[in-house]
């Protein structure tokens, strides 16, 4: 992760999810950034049309937008700070992996920027 003005840090994250019966993604990270203690992120996802899911994350102020598109998703959601955050996931590897892009902007301006691979263990 790279910050304006900041020394740029890795950042880790173990999760745990799964799909439940009424069709919600609920993943749990543990999130281990760079010289900063460990805490915890919470996500809940659901579809909202094709195509088109919407939720919460416990770091973010207001819902959570993602759209597929062309088979990578598009997330789009404000943080506390007057932050918009604006993240594409891309899979790969027969989805066992996937390549994220992420872009934090403050009043229009970007504040930071991130690249990371998502891998699924065992």
């Amino acid at each position: 992760m790279k910050v304006i003005f900041g020394k740029p840090y890795k950042t880790y994250s173990r999760s745990l999810g799964r799909i439940g019966a009424d069709g919600v993604l609920s993943l749990i990270q543990r999130v281990d950034d760079e010289g900063k203690p460990e805490h915890e992120r919470r996500w809940s996802i659901r579809q909202v049309g094709r195509g088109h899911y919407s939720g919460s994350m416990s770091e973010a102020s207001g819902p959570i937008d993602i759209q597929e598109v062309d088979g990578r998703y598009h997330f789009r959601f404000k943080m506390t700070g007057h932050m918009s955050v604006d993240e594409w996931l891309m899979p790969m590897d027969g989805g066992r992996s996937a390549h994220t892009e992420l872009t934090v902007r403050k009043f229009g301006l970007t504040v930071a920027r991130g690249e990371a691979v998502i891998r699924k263990l065992g």
